[in-house]
């Protein structure tokens, strides 16, 4: 795996041309070092180099090098991000011998000179201070500086901890918004992986069983809210970026390491497989050609998908830095257990995040059930298929007020929900005035189910019964005289349009050798509206029925043998 990860970065790497690198090098020596993009990539640059590859950057990167570690210490340039990958490329070129020694010694001389408090841009003051996931970074960055002999403080560092352990809920998940009510999934995940970085790298101060401890719980709760395309949960901010699933990858590589530790190396085992399901989405868009940092095929320059923070240059090499602290992080000798998370599932995190997942043979559901409307839908948000593109059904919603960018004039909100008439217009449970109560989640040797209250604004309310099994996701509705329930309808990517086929009861979406087919007892009726979401544009579609309704989805492969079995 070790070898996998390097890979994967020298291909991260690969979508900066050495144009692109020399000229943003050009604009950071014109404008000062301003944030951690350029830093991220200089360190990746060195590493890599120091496993024999890219060699024809060397001379470029000293020059990289140099102004970086010259200048951390004297300006704030979002360092708090920076330092850790600086010290870590600096480890890997000593280990290396491919730079004379006096050179190391002036870097590392540069760097002995950091002074946190006016190095680092977010830091707390003391152990209650309510600061960001920023801290936690700072914390870490101070740890590898300090584990390196170049300074460092462990007063300061514990502080940064402790600030960073009061926004973990009782599942040890990490609430990034204060007093919010919308957590995002990502953002969960980075904490938690800096926390695994600081522990395997040594740190075994006052908060380490509280750490441990935090990471142990989540972990396995990572395992279960893991799609079985091998994608991290949908949910908020920096979604569907191609650093995502890195960011679970570093964990899972602890959590391995911890149960082969303690012997159970069946459960380390697992944590290696599912490790491989990761990879497998990471390598699908790295060896895309172009390759982009978001899981759509819109042109770089469009940000489609982006907030405005993440942009190519700072996200791209993301992933190559997440994926060094996995390979740091890694066992190799730890055997996969295949037969992992194939049992039915159903389970929900805590109210923090609001979430519900669904998984059996081969299926995975996600619903969120009180949904940011700058980022998602209320309602059952997600519908994959271990190994089918992840977009054909649904991976994320899409919003009715993206902050992220879309070139749609009006985009809607689209989850796969039900819907009630009032007034003569249908309104569908995808925003925070339908109130959704799980009523049971029963969990059998072969399904795996969930029973749902949804209450609209008019008091009208609606029961939803979910059963993934071997022949894909049953729903029934019941609980009105009109019955809706929406389905949105994959239709181009930014690259490849979709094909669409709609008739009175089924509608079916192909792409990419799948099919993803909607049959409903119902009628099924095209809204002729558009969403749009990270991935690119859905149709809108639902089906239509009295008293009662049942919706059918399945995803299937596009083989000749399978379509005339099921058509």
């Amino acid at each position: 795996m070790k070898q996998t990860y390097i890979a994967l970065m020298d291909q991260a790497l690969g979508a900066y041309s050495e144009e692109h690198i020399r000229r943003y090098f050009e604009d950071v020596q014109k404008n000062g070092l301003t944030e951690h993009g350029f830093p991220r990539l200089t360190a990746n640059i060195g590493i890599l180099i120091s496993f024999g590859k890219r060699g024809y950057l060397k001379p470029i990167f000293m020059e990289m090098m140099e102004f970086c570690c010259k200048n951390i210490p004297n300006v704030r340039a979002a360092n708090d991000f920076s330092v850790r990958e600086i010290v870590s490329c600096i480890a890997e070129i000593e280990k290396s011998g491919m730079i004379d020694e006096e050179i190391i010694a002036r870097w590392k001389d540069y760097l002995s000179g950091i002074n946190p408090f006016t190095c680092y841009n977010v830091f707390a003051k003391s152990p209650t201070d309510k600061v960001k996931n920023w801290a936690l970074f700072t914390a870490v960055g101070e740890f590898f500086r300090k584990k390196m002999g170049l300074g460092g403080s462990d007063d300061f560092i514990d502080t940064q901890i402790a600030s960073q352990l009061q926004w973990l809920d009782e599942n040890g998940m990490y609430m990034d918004e204060r007093g919010a009510i919308h957590h995002p999934m990502v953002y969960d995940l980075v904490p938690r992986a800096l926390f695994a970085m600081l522990l395997h790298a040594g740190y075994r101060g006052q908060y380490y069983q509280a750490i441990d401890s935090a990471l142990k719980r989540a972990g396995l709760l990572t395992l279960q809210m893991q799609s079985p395309n091998g994608e991290v949960a949908f949910g908020g901010r920096s979604n569907q970026f191609l650093h995502n699933e890195p960011w679970m990858i570093a964990i899972y590589e602890y959590e391995a390491r911890r149960y082969a530790a303690e012997g159970n190396m069946a459960l380390a085992g697992v944590f290696k497989s599912v490790i491989k399901r990761a990879i497998r989405v990471t390598e699908e868009w790295l060896y895309r050609e172009p390759t982009l940092h978001i899981k759509n095929r819109f042109p770089i320059e469009s940000m489609y998908g982006c907030e405005n923070y993440a942009y190519f240059d700072k996200y791209m090499i993301t992933t190559a830095s997440v994926l060094f602290s996995a390979y740091q992080i890694c066992d190799d000798s730890i055997p996969e257990n295949e037969e992992c998370d194939r049992k039915p599932t159903a389970f929900m995190t805590s109210k923090h995040f609001h979430k519900l997942f669904l998984k059996a043979h081969g299926y995975g559901l996600e619903f969120d059930l009180n949904a940011d409307p700058h980022y998602d839908a209320t309602g059952l948000g997600r519908v994959h298929r271990e190994n089918a593109p992840a977009a054909i059904c649904l991976s994320v919603p899409c919003p009715n007020d993206p902050r992220y960018a879309v070139d749609l004039p009006n985009p809607i909100a689209l989850s796969l929900c039900p819907g009630v008439l009032c007034n003569g217009e249908w309104i569908f449970a995808n925003d925070s005035e339908a109130k959704y109560e799980v009523q049971s989640l029963p969990c059998h040797d072969i399904s795996a189910c969930a029973e749902l209250r949804c209450v609209f604004s008019d008091g009208k309310n609606l029961i939803s019964e979910y059963t993934v099994g071997a022949d894909g996701v049953r729903i029934e509705v019941s609980g009105a005289d009109d019955i809706a329930y929406q389905v949105p309808a994959f239709y181009f990517d930014g690259e490849t349009y979709t094909v669409i086929e709609s008739a009175e009861t089924t509608l079916c979406v192909s792409y990419r050798g799948w099919k993803c087919r909607y049959t409903t007892d119902g009628k099924i009726i095209d809204n002729r509206k558009m969403g749009a979401n990270r991935n690119g544009y859905y149709k809108s579609y639902m089906a239509v029925s009295k008293k009662k309704l049942s919706l059918t989805v399945e995803i299937l492969k596009l083989t000749a043998q399978a379509d005339v079995i099921k058509s």
